[in-house]
């Protein structure tokens, strides 16, 4: 800065008298400036703002969405997991436990009325369904029925490694077993694979109610007394 004409050398500080602005000139160059400042900003358009896309709804629970394991590519699916264990573990192991554990309630069904309807194997104990577990750990069978079952998952253990490994394209709980050639087609297998997955959920469901009104009942099938 520059010390006006007519003032002392010797002042401390030098007065600064502003140049008053020019209107034509330097509005115009404050409207440049302004422009040039904002040139780099995205435009603000006025408007909603998009909404999120929304997932996939869930054929059991409409009002839920489905999670995203759940794509429909097994039979059965109807996108029902409320407590989004497919997020946690691996869809095809809940799939083959599903199955494996269907297989054997439909198994277990069978024999528990069989059993409470005079049908015994040779050596097991002469006892309602109720009673067998009990009486068959104090006889004995139930060591040999505990050998046979460990023997089993020990034999199915390599397919459902190698499944999970990716090694193979098996799919959950296919041990190629078919002697009455029943998924000779397409068509047939999806239909079969439908149809045992919903038979495995309801005899879960049976298996659980059976064993539970002859416990409350204490008597012979049908259970009702």
């Amino acid at each position: 800065l520059q010390a006006p004409i007519g003032s002392s050398p010797h002042s401390r500080s030098p007065r600064y008298t502003p140049t008053p602005l020019r209107p034509s000139t330097d509005m115009l160059s404050l409207t440049v400036n302004s422009l040039s400042l904002n040139a780099g900003l995205p435009a603000v358009r006025a408007g909603r703002s998009p909404a999120p896309a929304m997932g996939v709804k869930s054929q059991a629970l409409p009002f839920m969405d489905a999670p995203a394991p759940l794509d429909g590519s097994m039979a059965g699916d109807k996108g029902f997991d409320p407590l989004n264990l497919s997020g946690s573990f691996d869809i095809k192991w809940m799939r083959e436990a599903e199955l494996k554990h269907g297989r054997v309630c439909m198994l277990a069904w069978v024999g528990y009325v069989a059993v409470d309807n005079g049908f015994y194997v040779p050596f097991a104990p002469h006892v309602s369904s109720l009673a067998a577990h009990d009486a068959a750990v104090k006889a004995g069978p139930m060591l040999g029925l505990l050998l046979a079952v460990g023997a089993i998952e020990a034999i199915s253990y390599n397919a459902i490694a190698e499944m999970m490994s990716g090694e193979t394209d098996r799919r959950p709980g296919d041990f190629y077993l078919d002697p009455f050639n029943l998924c000779s087609t397409p068509e047939k297998l999806e239909s079969m694979l439908e149809k045992e997955i919903s038979h495995c959920r309801l005899a879960m469901f049976a298996f659980s109610g059976v064993v539970t009104q002859s416990a409350l009942t204490g008597g012979a099938f049908p259970y009702t007394s």
